[in-house]
C-alpha cells in the first residue's frame, strides 16, 4: 500500500515540474484528478503547529499576518533508519539536514514566485522529508484563510485566498483536512464553514471523527521544545487526562498521521483504474492534436530545408492523387474533352459558313483576275482555312478550361495539406510557385495546340481531294460574267465537299487536342509542378528559410505545452504500469 502514496508522490512532482497545477487551462490536467489531502484552516488557527506535530520537526517559517503565501506540497517518506534529511524538488540535487535552512528556503522560494510583496501564488512548492519519525503521507498545507487584508496586500486579498482554497478542497478527490482551534466556537469555524459549503450545506456523519492534537505553547516554540518531546508530553496529557483517557488511543498528531495515511491509501487504491483510463484517454487525445499542429520547426538550416521539401512534398503528393484518382477533381479535365471541347465545336456551325453566297464570294475572291481552269482550287484552300482557323477558338477554351481545373486542385491539395496550414508564409509561395507553373505549362499548351489546328490549315489532305470528280463542263467561261461563273447547283456541291473535309479534320482534331493538352499540362504538371520552386529552394540561406516557416507563436507555444502535458501523461503511466506490475 505504501507504494500507492508514492505513486500519487511522484505523479505530483511531475505535474509541478511540467507546468500541471490545476489551473483552469486550455490544457487537460493530471493534478485535479490525484487524491490529496488538502488542510484548511483560518490564519493562526494552529495550522502549522499541526502540521509540524506530524513530521516532528520544526520547519514551517512563523510570524505575523499571511505566512503560507504559496501550497505547500509536503510529501513524507518514513525510512528505516539514518538521518532525517530534506528535498525541495527545485533544487533537487541539495539535500537538507538543518530544518532551519528548510524553513529559510521555503520562505525564499515563495519571494521568487510572488516577489516580497504579501501577494499570494497558485504555483506549488514541493518538499519531501525523510525521517524514521513520519508515515508515508502527502498533505497540501494551503494560505490559511483571513478576514482582513494587511498592509502591502491588495484589497481582493481575502477572497483571492478563498478562491485558491475552494480550487484545492472542490475537486472530487480531495480530502479536507479541517484545522480549528479548541478555544473557538465550531460554529464559526473557518475550516467547517468552507468545508460545509463545499458539501453545498448537507450534514455527513463522519468517517473519521474528531482528532485532538495539543500543541506546542508559545513558550515551547521560544524555548525551542524538541518535537519528538512535545509528541511523547501530548502522549501523556491523553492518557492522563479524565476527560480524554478513554479516547487517548485515537487522539494526538501520531495518530492523526496514521489515520490521514491510511485512508489516503484507500483513496488512491479506488481511484487507480479510474485514474488509469483517463490517463490513456488523454494520451491518445494528446498525441491526436500534437499529430495535427505538426512536427516543430528544425533549427539548422538543413533542417528547415528538409521540412520545407517534405511539406512540398505532401502537397505534390496530395495535388497528384486528384489527378489519379485517388480524390476527387481530376474527373473535370475530361469534362472538358467529353463535353466543353465537343459542344464549342458544334457551336461553330461550319454548314452556316459555307452557304452558297459566302462559297461564291469566297472562291470568285481567291481566282482574282483570271478564273480558275477546271477545279476552284484556291477557293477551296480558302473555303477550307476560313472554316479551320475558327476552331482556335475551342481549342484555347479548352487548354484555359483545364487551366481553371488544375488551378482548383492546387487550392484543394493547398487546403488539404495539413503541415502547410502550420505556415501562412510558405502555403502562399507554394501556391504561388505552382500557378506560375500552371501559367507557363498553359502558354506552351496552347502554343502547341494551336499549332495543331495551324498544321492541319497549312497542308491539306491530298487524298481527300484526289478523290473529286472532274467537272470540266461546269468549270466556267471566262467570257461570262464573274457572277454567272457557277451556278447554285455547282457551288452547293463545293460547299459540301469542303463540309465533308472540314468535319473530316474537326473530329481528327477533336482527338488529338486533348492529347496535347494532357502532354502539355496535365502530365508535365505532375512531373513537375514545383521543379522550378525546388531549384529556387535550395538557393535560400537560413534566414529566407526561417521566414518562410513564420508558424504562429501561438501554436508552437500550444505544441510545446501539448508536449510537455503528454510527457506528464506518459511518465504518470509509466509509474502506475510499474506499481501494477509490482504488485
Amino acid at each position: 500500500m505504501e507504494n500507492l502514496i508514492t505513486l500519487v508522490n511522484n505523479i505530483q512532482r511531475a505535474c509541478t515540474a511540467l507546468g500541471d497545477h490545476g489551473e483552469e487551462s486550455a490544457l487537460p490536467t493530471l493534478w485535479d484528478s490525484l487524491p490529496a489531502i488538502a488542510v484548511v484552516g483560518g490564519q493562526s488557527s494552529g495550522k502549522s503547529s499541526v502540521l509540524e506535530s506530524v513530521v516532528g520537526k520544526d520547519f514551517l517559517p512563523r510570524g505575523a499576518g499571511i505566512v503560507t503565501r504559496r501550497p505547500l506540497v509536503l510529501q513524507l517518506h518514513r525510512i528505516d533508519d539514518g538521518k532525517e534529511y530534506a528535498e525541495f524538488m527545485h533544487l533537487p540535487k541539495k539535500r537538507f539536514t538543518d530544518f532551519a535552512a528548510v524553513r529559510q528556503e521555503i520562505s525564499d522560494e515563495t519571494d521568487r514566485e510572488t516577489g516580497r510583496s504579501k501577494q499570494i501564488s497558485s504555483v506549488p512548492i514541493h518538499l519531501s522529508i525523510f525521517s524514521p519519525n513520519v508515515v508515508n503521507l502527502t498533505l497540501i498545507d494551503l494560505p490559511g484563510l483571513t478576514k482582513v487584508a494587511i498592509e502591502g496586500q491588495s484589497e481582493t486579498i481575502v477572497q483571492d485566498i478563498e478562491n485558491m482554497v475552494r480550487s484545492f478542497i472542490e475537486k472530487p478527490n480531495c480530502i479536507i483536512l479541517a484545522i480549528s482551534p479548541a478555544n473557538q466556537d465550531l460554529a464559526t469555524s473557518d475550516a467547517i464553514k468552507i468545508a460545509r459549503e463545499i458539501l453545498e450545506g448537507k450534514s455527513y456523519k463522519l468517517q473519521f471523527p474528531w482528532v485532538g492534537v495539543v500543541n506546542r505553547s508559545q513558550a515551547d516554540i521560544n524555548k525551542s521544545v524538541d518535537m519528538i518531546a512535545a509528541r511523547r508530553r501530548e502522549r501523556e496529557y491523553f492518557q492522563s487526562s479524565p476527560e480524554y483517557s478513554h479516547l487517548a488511543h485515537r487522539m494526538g498528531s501520531e495518530h492523526l498521521g496514521k489515520m490521514l495515511s491510511k485512508h489516503l491509501e484507500t483513496v488512491i487504491k479506488s481511484r487507480i483504474p479510474g485514474l488509469q483510463s483517463l490517463i490513456n484517454k488523454t494520451i491518445i487525445e494528446l498525441e491526436g492534436e500534437l499529430t495535427k499542429l505538426g512536427k516543430p520547426i528544425a533549427a539548422d538550416a538543413g533542417g528547415k530545408l528538409y521540412t520545407t521539401m517534405e511539406i512540398c512534398r505532401a502537397f505534390d503528393q496530395n495535388f497528384k492523387e486528384h489527378l489519379d484518382g485517388v480524390r476527387a477533381g481530376g474527373e473535370k479535365i475530361y469534362g472538358v474533352f467529353d463535353n466543353q471541347l465537343p459542344a464549342a465545336l458544334k457551336r461553330l456551325q461550319f454548314d452556316k459558313h459555307l452557304s452558297i453566297e459566302n462559297v461564291r464570294k469566297l472562291i470568285t475572291e481567291a481566282d482574282g483576275y483570271q478564273p480558275h481552269l477546271i477545279a476552284p482550287e484556291q477557293g477551296y484552300r480558302r473555303l477550307i482555312e476560313s472554316s479551320l482557323v475558327t476552331i482556335r477558338g475551342p481549342a484555347e477554351a479548352a487548354v484555359d478550361g483545364v487551366h481553371a481545373i488544375l488551378k482548383g486542385i492546387v487550392q484543394k491539395a493547398i487546403a488539404e495539406t495539413t503541415e502547410l496550414k502550420q505556415y501562412p508564409t510558405l502555403r502562399v509561395e507554394v501556391g504561388n510557385a505552382a500557378f506560375e507553373s500552371l501559367e507557363r505549362m498553359r502558354e506552351e499548351s496552347k502554343r502547341a495546340t494551336l499549332q495543331l489546328v495551324d498544321m492541319e490549315c497549312g497542308y491539306l489532305t491530298v487524298e481527300f481531294f484526289r478523290k473529286l470528280p472532274q467537272d470540266v463542263e461546269k468549270g466556267g467561261n471566262p467570257t461570262h460574267s464573274l457572277f454567272d461563273r457557277y451556278n447554285d447547283s455547282y457551288l452547293r456541291r463545293v460547299g459540301s465537299t469542303v463540309l465533308q473535309y472540314v468535319n473530316m479534320t474537326c473530329a481528327s482534331l477533336r482527338n488529338s487536342i486533348p492529347k496535347s493538352i494532357v502532354y502539355c499540362q496535365v502530365r508535365e504538371a505532375k512531373r513537375s509542378l514545383l521543379d522550378f520552386f525546388f531549384t529556387e529552394l535550395g538557393k535560400k540561406e537560413s534566414k529566407q528559410l526561417s521566414k518562410m516557416l513564420d508558424e504562429d507563436p501561438a501554436v508552437q507555444q500550444r505544441r510545446a505545452n501539448l508536449a510537455k502535458r503528454l510527457e506528464l501523461y506518459r511518465s504518470a503511466q509509466h509509474e502506475i504500469d510499474a506499481v501494477a506490475w509490482s504488485k
